[in-house]
């Protein structure tokens, strides 16, 4: 037998590297032939290789780290750690045959984390082990319950009555100081757990949380529940418990954060540890909000049934307690200024009602009412209507609901009409209070001196007046007139009301006239809308009284009963061929009627949304000719505020009631001046100097401020139901209407009456009562202000022919002598000849000389087809003149509507 002499094993290096020379070893090569010497062994295989074990054999090689090595004796081949090595067997063992050998082993380092794992390959490095992760959940939860324990501890109970403190709203007027704090018709009133009814504790557990006798103040039974019902369609109690309730009202906080929602928890935890329940239930109803700015139980029992909470019974405190779900969508007054499709009062008693019953229906199943005593209470206890704080009296209820309307729509922050019912806002309006005892005074001044209800039943009473006054710079509403007392008339007479606007809506036509241009006649339907001609205000068209209206192709418009369209004017009365300027003077209606048709009814309505009129506020059919007239509603806050945009030279600027709302002394909300561009300012100057003349000459007269420019419109409707007088200066801009319901504001049905011999005058018109009001307003508003001028208007669009005037240019078959039609608009009367001023023969606020101030300008009308005389009249009688057809003896001012109906004047 043979000694071998074996080579001293080197340290083979485990790890990645082993692992790389073991995996390119299992590829199914089997391991060389020793190099060492053997002997033979009758016994044993002789001098044969001995295999490699493959890729399972790499793997355990891998595994040993790289220390071990397979080896044969008396000569057989060795491998370690994926490297070769030559060995003559262990111990120099004599034959052929097997047998293992371990190199040095290099120790293996040890981590405080094992991760990613040694020793592990592929998917199953990155697989955590059951020890890290055990680990890791044992941390967080001790890092939780850290936390946990820190906000336990910083967290505080809440304060019932630092709550109620911070119920009311601060409203201010625009200088900063206060309007008015409030937060309802009521304030929240503190009362003891003894003098809460049973019924309404019992109620409120069953309806909101019934295991509140014996939870923590967490109930995830009842929060799967709330949520399995809410799946299902059912009716349920809320997933909050009372004790989460009562700590999210009485925190004064809405917001819908994770940090609050957390504090909720702790503070809920904390609270149902340490106050007893009936603590509890006392603090909640004490803070819950039941709507009609009721905070508290015993303002509730105020509010909706006059009386102490203590003298409720079962079936009043069900549908107390029916409120909590929400009071807006379950108060049978509705809130339609929260929600005005959902929260009418016809959806809100249906809703409140069925509630109700289930209520009483749950109390039966809970055991806190028996059958006997349910079975007395079949009939919904209907509360009182809504009452009205005195503090708001007067117009003081008008502002704040205006303003609050207006935060609840513009505020960015998510405020709702919940939230802000909860109290602790400070607003700060647009309002001066200045000028809002002007107008208010301006009206009740007319109303002592000539609306006599006691005297003229059938004709003074349920006049009403509404008046809203904008700033042309900022589009801030300095005041408005929302009817005499707001806790009488609720309805808001500067929101939009039902009144038509009447001949207030012409600057429109006029503006959109030279916005847009007369489509041209001979020219298709597409290509009239690409080719149009600019009108300037001294176009001419004609003032006939019931003159047939055309489309803008000349064809004869009809209505959808095939009737031919005749607009009339006020009186009956004809002017024959005027500029659009004197029509706009004299209120005549049948030039604006078919300038309306050659521009477009559409592009006329783009013109006054432009100016700031909404399409959604009782804006009329704008596919009929009426629709230049006047035959939309809008509110005098936005018929002022579309008027501000002419005062600011085309600049349009939505009104706005509020400039900055805080809460806890932060700033929450800041107006944002963001003015528009509506149309140039040679189109907004135009219609400002048409409209001074107005004022300076025509049916505006009364609304004359001397030493001031002033610019305005008078509007009548049909049948004298509606008059207005909507008019700026350079620094304010101010609509008045008036008009007779047939009842209060309250009735839903409500009509509009005719005004004939209304305040002792034969007719009502712009130029009367809300001419005079404006005009008392308006000097009060200004005064101490300096006086400003209107920019100067520069020449604007083509001198145009409209509404069968026809062009005098002459033509080859024309007549050597001038036609009657030529001397007309030849005539310098028509534009460049002074018309006698009205205050030269009528007293300032004669209305009933102001009714019969028309024909100024006939005799510049006359020579007809009746064969008058066709020279220009230079005598300022405005009796004399042509014979012929326009000619003399016209009453101008405001007409009674189209042949159809409709407004005018």
């Amino acid at each position: 037998m043979s000694e071998h002499r074996r080579k001293t094993p080197q340290p083979q290096g485990g790890g990645r590297a082993a692992a790389r020379r073991a995996a390119q070893q299992s590829s199914g090569r089997r391991a060389a032939p020793s190099r060492g010497v053997t002997s033979e062994s009758p016994s044993g295989p002789s001098g044969g290789d001995s295999p490699y074990g493959g890729r399972a054999e790499a793997r355990r090689a891998a595994q040993r780290g790289g220390g071990s090595r397979r080896a044969t004796e008396g000569g057989g081949a060795g491998r370690g750690g994926g490297g070769r090595r030559r060995g003559g067997g262990d111990g120099g063992h004599e034959g052929p045959g097997r047998g293992r050998g371990r190199g040095p082993q290099r120790p293996a380092k040890k981590r405080f984390i094992d991760y990613p794992r040694a020793g592990k390959y592929g998917f199953r490095r990155w697989v955590p082990s059951w020890k890290l992760v055990s680990s890791l959940c044992v941390g967080f939860l001790g890092m939780l319950m850290g936390i946990a324990g820190i906000a336990y501890a910083m967290v505080e109970k809440p304060k019932v009555n630092e709550a109620a403190e911070a119920q009311n709203n601060v409203y201010l007027w625009d200088d900063g100081s206060q309007m008015v704090a409030t937060g309802g018709a009521v304030n929240r009133q503190i009362i003891g757990y003894e003098q809460i009814p049973e019924a309404m504790r019992n109620a409120v557990i069953s309806a909101e949380n019934k295991s509140f006798d014996h939870d923590r103040g967490i109930d995830p039974m009842g929060i799967a529940r709330a949520l399995f019902n809410m799946a299902t369609g059912g009716e349920t109690q809320g997933g909050s418990t009372i004790t989460q309730q009562y700590v999210k009202n009485s925190r004064l906080s809405q917001e819908q954060t994770l940090s609050r929602k957390f504090q909720e928890l702790f503070i809920t935890l904390k609270v149902s540890n340490d106050m007893k329940k009936n603590q509890i239930m006392e603090g909640y109803l004490n803070v819950s909000y039941y709507g009609r700015g009721a905070s508290g139980i015993q303002a509730a029992a105020r509010t909706y049934y006059g009386k102490d909470a203590v003298d409720l019974d079962v079936s009043e405190c069900a549908f107390l307690a029916t409120l909590l779900k929400g009071a807006s969508y379950y108060d049978p007054a509705g809130a339609t200024d929260v929600d005005p499709v959902q929260a009418t009062e016809k959806l809100n008693t249906e809703r409140a009602k069925k509630r109700w019953k289930w209520i009483l229906d749950e109390e039966v199943k809970d055991g806190r009412l028996s059958k006997a005593e349910r079975a007395k209470y079949t009939e919904f206890p209907m509360p009182d209507p809504p009452k009205k704080n005195a503090q708001l009296e007067g117009q003081t209820g008008y502002l704040v609901e205006l303003a609050r309307q207006y935060f609840l729509s513009n505020n960015k922050d998510g405020v709702t009409a919940e939230m802000l019912s909860r109290g602790g806002y400070q607003i700060k309006t647009t309002f001066n209070k200045k000028k809002v005892d002007e107008l208010e005074n301006a009206v009740q001044k007319v109303y002592d001196s000539k609306i006599k209800p006691k005297q003229r039943p059938k004709t003074d009473t349920h006049v009403q007046f509404g008046g809203g006054s904008v700033d042309p710079k900022t589009g801030a509403i300095v005041a408005i007139y929302g009817g005499q007392d707001a806790t009488k008339h609720f309805t808001n007479n500067a929101n939009p009301t039902g009144a038509q606007v009447g001949s207030t809506f012409k600057p429109f036509v006029l503006a959109a006239a030279m916005e847009y241009g007369k489509r041209n006649p001979a020219l298709s339907e597409d290509q009239a809308v690409s080719e149009r001609t600019k009108v300037s205000p001294l176009s001419i068209y004609n003032a006939d009284n019931k003159l047939k209206i055309k489309k803008y192709n000349g064809e004869i418009w009809t209505d959808e009963n095939g009737k031919e369209w005749l607009q009339a004017n006020d009186g009956g009365e004809s002017k024959g061929n005027i500029t659009l300027r004197e029509a706009m003077q004299w209120s005549a209606n049948s030039p604006y009627v078919q300038l309306g048709m050659d521009v477009g009814t559409d592009k006329v309505k783009e013109v006054a949304m432009a100016a700031g009129l909404k399409d959604d506020e009782q804006m009329a059919d704008s596919h009929v000719p009426s629709f230049s007239i006047g035959t939309s509603s809008p509110s005098a806050i936005r018929m002022a505020g579309a008027y501000a945009t002419f005062a600011a030279s085309g600049q349009q600027r939505e009104p706005f009631s509020v400039s900055e709302a805080k809460f806890d002394g932060k700033t929450i909300y800041r107006h944002k001046d963001a003015p528009k561009r509506a149309f140039d300012a040679a189109i907004a100057d135009n219609v400002t100097d048409v409209l001074k003349n107005v004022v300076e000459k025509g049916t505006g007269t009364p609304a004359q401020i001397p030493g001031r420019d002033v610019a305005g419109k008078t509007g009548t409707t049909d049948d004298n139901k509606s008059a207005w007088f909507v008019g700026y200066t350079p620094q304010l801009s101010t609509a008045i209407s008036m008009y007779r319901l047939d009842d209060d504001a309250t009735n839903k049905n409500r009509k509009f009456e005719k005004m004939y011999g209304t305040g002792g005058e034969q007719t009502i018109h712009g130029a009367s009562f809300p001419a005079q009001i404006w005009h008392d307003y308006m000097v009060g508003a200004l005064k101490g202000k300096p006086v400003l001028t209107f920019p100067e208007p520069g020449p604007i669009g083509d001198k145009v022919y409209g509404g069968g005037a026809q062009s005098p240019t002459p033509t080859p078959t024309a007549p050597t002598t001038p036609s009657p039609t030529m001397s007309v608009t030849e005539s310098p009367s028509m534009s460049e000849s002074p018309s006698p001023d009205p205050t030269e023969t009528c007293g300032k606020f004669d209305w009933d000389c102001q009714q019969n101030n028309g024909g100024t300008n006939s005799g510049a009308n006359g020579g007809g087809p009746g064969g008058g005389s066709t020279s220009p009249t230079t005598t300022p009688d405005p009796s004399t003149g042509g014979n012929g057809n326009g000619g003399g003896n016209g009453n101008g001012g405001n007409g009674n509507g189209g042949f159809f109906g409709g407004p005018t004047g």
